[in-house]
């Protein structure tokens, strides 16, 4: 008989005024996954599981459905839909903020869509932070959260534990993202194909962006991992991420490895490389600004370890994936 499948459960909330064909949107996505998947018989992939949660009142939101109801495992990513009503904090409910928080303290990435970037930064946790939203509401974002880097042309920011995208159908390249990270580029591609929706090639082409593992359960390693994405880890050293984590050097370098499966060096590579993979698309600044903006003060050493990791060098990378224009 053959080992069983892992879990991977994914909550969509649902709050007052969301847009529930966002909410059914995403788990039919989910679940053409899951059944691309289990066509190509890859028992070593996760079963996504897709649960809603409910906002009623003052209370913390509660599940209200599940798609397979299990032994509780943990929330791996919680996506929060667009409302086209929109949004004002006067009518934020009491129990959400504390719930985002819990959940991306314990590990879930959080993923927002249009005015579900509003409720991330009530949040507080994109201040320092990178994010997008709805073109409509750019200049009042900007003045209710001037502690956010605002990236008002940008489509969708990933930030690893933290994504936002700008438009109201964004949802199904938000929950393709996730199936990328989860089920591998060539699911992503083969749901996004069913679906006939757009779905970025680099991912396919290149490797999929880089997704940190968030729920391996170690709460000193990941309080680091969340320093560095909100860093971008652009100057960092060993000795600091150490005592970040509270942790003796080896002892640090042993739980990091055993937690994300990377070193720490290894793990700020894929982190400035996955944040150079998004300048190269979405903005024209040249190449060696791009190396200096995502921590490199040597242009060769940030084109070595970018093609490294994708495969292309960046000025290739650029060509076949930018929407801008390049500078010389």
């Amino acid at each position: 008989m053959g080992a069983e499948r892992a879990v991977a459960e994914l909550g969509v909330l649902i709050y007052p005024g969301a847009q529930m064909a966002a909410v059914h949107g995403l788990t039919d996505l989910f679940g053409v996954a899951n059944r691309i998947a289990s066509e190509h018989e890859a028992a070593q992939l996760p079963l996504l599981r897709i649960s809603h949660w409910q906002v009623e009142g003052d209370q913390p939101p509660v599940r209200v459905y599940d798609s397979h109801p299990a032994t509780e495992t943990g929330l791996l990513a919680v996506l929060i839909p667009p409302s086209i009503a929109g949004f004002s904090a006067a009518h934020m409910p009491a129990g959400l903020v504390p719930w985002l928080r819990e959940q991306h303290a314990r590990g879930a990435t959080l993923g927002g869509v249009c005015v579900g970037s509003w409720l991330l930064a009530e949040s507080g946790l994109l201040d320092g932070r990178s994010a997008t939203t709805h073109w409509t509401s750019v200049k009042a974002f900007a003045e209710c959260y001037p502690k956010i880097h605002l990236k008002a042309d940008t489509p969708i920011v990933d930030d690893g534990d933290l994504i936002t995208t700008a438009g109201l159908m964004a949802w199904s390249e938000l929950g393709l993202r996730l199936v990328d990270r989860l089920l591998g580029p060539s699911i992503a591609s083969g749901t996004a194909r069913f679906l006939v929706v757009e779905h970025s090639d680099s991912a396919s082409e290149c490797g999929s962006n880089f997704a940190p593992i968030l729920n391996h359960g170690d709460g000193a390693i990941l309080k680091v991992q969340h320093w560095l994405q909100g860093t971008g880890a652009t100057d960092v050293s060993l000795t600091a991420m150490a005592e970040r984590a509270g942790l003796e050097e080896r002892t640090f370098l042993r739980r990091f490895r055993a937690a994300t499966g990377l070193k720490p060096t290894e793990y700020c590579q894929h982190l400035r490389v996955g944040k150079a993979r998004e300048l190269l698309e979405f903005t024209n600044g040249t190449i060696d600004h791009i190396a200096w903006t995502v921590g490199y003060q040597d242009p060769g050493a940030f084109r070595a370890t970018f093609k490294k990791i994708t495969g292309l060098a960046p000025s290739d990378y650029r060509g076949r994936f930018g929407v801008t224009p390049s500078k010389s």
